[in-house]
């Protein structure tokens, strides 16, 4: 062992020629495997290969992420000055912003009915402004869920919803969807006007950021719902809810806040009243948006969605427009055009009446129009004091706003005959006194009676209760033109008449509601009663601005002639050409009136609370099919009237006359009964009067102390 020890030599490493070390590790052909090469030598290969690439990748990566950062920071640097100044350029431009300030928005009147509902809001917009706490909490919610669903979080700009619209916008090749918040769309309504450009997109962004540092989020989202437009001329979700829905924006239940929050991505194109099933649609997608964001549930929008979709007119719907419409006109005349703030006018107008009213005019031309050529109506009624407790201007306001009730000038015809007995009995006629009714003649004209037949000696009550014409001319030949003329001013009508023969017949045109004012008297005991629709003006605070002064009325009328009046007015409902007219137990009185070829067809009559007057006819002034004022018109009025006093006490007319016929009882005479229908009440003294032989009435002052001294010259010259 030790000589081996000593024996075997000691091998150290020792340099080439070159002078390097000898390499000891195992080269290719010492390896195992086929031609001298092991597979796992192969694999070890490729994987350092692998490696290189895939670190030469990540290098690159690397340096390729930190140059995007450096070159992004610069270029977003760069931008941020470029758009600092461009801001600062149009900054410039702009007025100080301790200048700006919000603009008023436009006044509202609403137009208020006896009970306090509301009839309809006029102005601009169109509707009150209403607070977001008093509002449906749908609204609001909906409308965050569809346009602005972090509003309660940005600052007026919305960065991610900007950026989220570039790329929508981009990947569809078009505008396809807004980046503009609820600050933004304020903004643009406010102050700017709805062109696309640079400077107003500019202008935009910098008054939205100054209202949200002046204004809280609640106050922006207010001023927003109340200003934004909803389509169909409805500015405000109040003029939108009543525009659609005709209820308040406060009763808007889930599915119709979601239809009006559709709306204002397309208001024109998506309104109801243009598309209905456009609006439906889109509001499905509000709801949608609404349970995203958990505002609602599963269960609230399952109820939502089953509700028939909204459809609304193409305008302005509703017979209650025609008094809106009469409101404005006169809140012009007392205000002197000037409406400054928010109004709330108290009105006169009886809902109930209203919307009776409406339903018997179109259901009268329903039934009967096309077959008696009739495609308008209109009808007016109104309590002792003149107040106006319901006005149908037409057959339909979406079609027509023409208000046929209070502008329209039309012959009353027959329907006038009452005032020129009303003069015969200031001169002293009676009831009972006799005319002979035969053909007569002054000048070239000669009247006829309606079936051209002539029934000799006549009491004056038998000729207003058939209506005949040549007594009633006989009578204006007796007072004189001018003093008829004079009596129906007096009595109420307003409008130009000529003093002619031929007013006997009614040929002077007056409007329905004059007409059916001037009626009034006989109801009331003989007092003015001046037809007015506004009882009261007030500012949104309360402070009254006007308050109607009709409380004191002038007595035009003697109880006694208003007596006679009554009792000849009765019987032509009880037995002459009124008898459609009939109320049953119920005292009425009233006059038919037919034009010449049938044009118009009018039937005014009262009760001891109601005076109401119904006109059927053509805008055109076309002949209709022999509609007489008994017919149609006669039985409206019954049928409005009957609705009208459900449930109201009896009241007698101030009668205090008899008039002796087979059909004729003995009246007593009536005090005034308590008025239902009017809180203006007028304080009238009436007394009765069974005397027949009246001295002349002295109310007519000279012009009917002189009557029958008017010469057949002045009546033939109309003088």
């Amino acid at each position: 062992m030790a000589r081996n020890k000593k024996t075997r030599k000691k091998i150290d490493p020792v340099l080439d020629k070159s002078g390097r070390k000898s390499d000891l590790r195992a080269d290719a052909k010492d390896r195992v495997g086929r031609s001298g090469k092991s597979g796992r030598a192969k694999r070890g290969a490729k994987s350092s290969a692998g490696a290189k690439r895939s670190g030469a990748l990540r290098r690159f990566l690397a340096v390729a992420a930190r140059r995007g950062l450096y070159w992004g920071f610069v270029l977003g640097l760069w931008g941020a000055i470029g758009l600092a100044g461009l801001m600062a350029f149009y900054a410039a431009k702009m007025p100080s912003a301790t200048t700006w300030a919000v603009p008023e928005r436009p006044p509202n009147v609403k137009i208020l009915s006896t009970e306090g509902g509301t009839l309809a809001n006029r102005g601009a917009t169109g509707g009150e402004a209403v607070t977001l706490a008093s509002m449906s909490p749908y609204i609001p919610q909906a409308v965050i869920a569809i346009e602005d669903r972090r509003f309660y979080s940005h600052f007026g700009i919305d960065p991610v919803g900007l950026a989220r619209a570039m790329v929508s916008n981009l990947m569809a090749g078009g505008m396809v969807q807004g980046g503009s918040t609820l600050t933004q769309q304020l903004a643009k309504n406010l102050f700017l006007s709805p062109e696309r450009t640079i400077e107003r997109k500019a202008q935009e962004v910098m008054l939205a950021l100054w209202l949200e540092q002046k204004f809280t989020k609640d106050q922006i989202l207010e001023m927003y719902l109340n200003r934004v437009y909803f389509g169909s001329g409805a500015y405000g979700v109040e003029a939108a809810s009543r525009r659609y829905f005709k209820k308040s924006a406060r009763d808007v239940n889930l599915a119709q806040a979601a239809l009006l929050a559709g709306l204002l991505k397309a208001p024109s194109r998506l309104s109801p009243a243009r598309d209905p099933d456009a609006a439906e649609a889109r509001a499905q997608l509000v709801l949608e948006a609404m349970r995203e964001v958990d505002f609602v549930t599963d269960r609230e929008i399952t109820t939502a969605m089953t509700q028939a979709p909204t459809r609304a007119r193409s305008y302005w719907s509703g017979a209650e427009n025609y008094a809106a419409d009469l409101v404005m006109d006169r809140l012009e005349e007392i205000l002197d055009g000037k409406i400054e703030q928010d109004l709330i006018v108290d009105t006169t107008i009886d809902q109930r009446l209203q919307r009776n009213g409406e339903a018997v005019i179109q259901e009268a031309i329903a039934r009967e129009g096309e077959e008696k050529n009739v495609t308008q109506g209109a009808l007016v009624s109104i309590d002792g004091s003149g107040a106006i407790r319901a006005l149908i201007g037409g057959f339909d306001y979406t079609v027509s706003q023409f208000n046929r009730a209070s502008t329209a000038k039309r012959q009353p015809g027959s329907a006038f005959k009452p005032f020129v007995y009303v003069a015969a009995m200031e001169m002293g006629r009676t009831p009972e006194t006799v005319r002979n009714d035969t053909p007569v003649r002054f000048g070239k004209w000669t009247p006829s009676n309606y079936d051209d037949e002539y029934r000799g000696p006549v009491t004056l009550s038998e000729a207003l209760a058939k209506s005949l014409n040549t007594i009633a001319a006989q009578l204006v030949m007796e007072a004189g033109p001018r003093h008829v003329v004079k009596t129906a001013h007096r009595m109420g009508i307003e409008s130009r008449m000529e003093a002619n023969a031929s007013i006997a017949l009614g040929t002077s045109e007056v409007t329905l509601t004059e007409l059916t004012a001037a009626y009034a008297p006989f109801m009331n005991g003989g007092y003015k009663a001046t037809p007015h629709i506004i009882r009261r003006v007030r500012t949104a605070s309360g402070k009254v601005l006007y308050e109607n002064t009709y409380d004191n009325p002038p007595r035009v009328l003697r109880p006694e002639v208003v007596g006679m009046m009554n009792s000849m007015l009765m019987r032509v409902v009880s037995e002459g050409t009124g008898r459609r007219a009939e109320l049953g137990r119920r005292d009425a009185a009233g006059k038919t009136g037919t034009t010449q070829s049938f044009r118009d067809a009018l039937f005014i009559g009262y009760t001891a609370n109601l005076t109401t007057g119904v006109w059927f006819g053509n805008d055109d002034g076309a002949p209709t099919k022999k509609v007489t004022g008994g017919t149609m018109p006669a039985e409206a009025w019954r049928g409005f009237m009957s609705a009208a006093h459900e449930g109201v006490a009896m009241a007698r007319l101030p009668v205090g006359y008899s008039v002796f016929s087979d059909n004729d009882s003995v009246a007593t005479p009536a005090v005034r009964p308590d008025d239902d229908f009017s809180s203006e009440r007028v304080s009238t003294e009436r007394t009765g009067s069974t005397d027949r032989r009246l001295p002349p009435a002295s109310v007519g002052g000279a012009d009917a102390a002189r009557g029958g001294q008017t010469t057949l010259l002045e009546i033939i010259l109309g003088q």
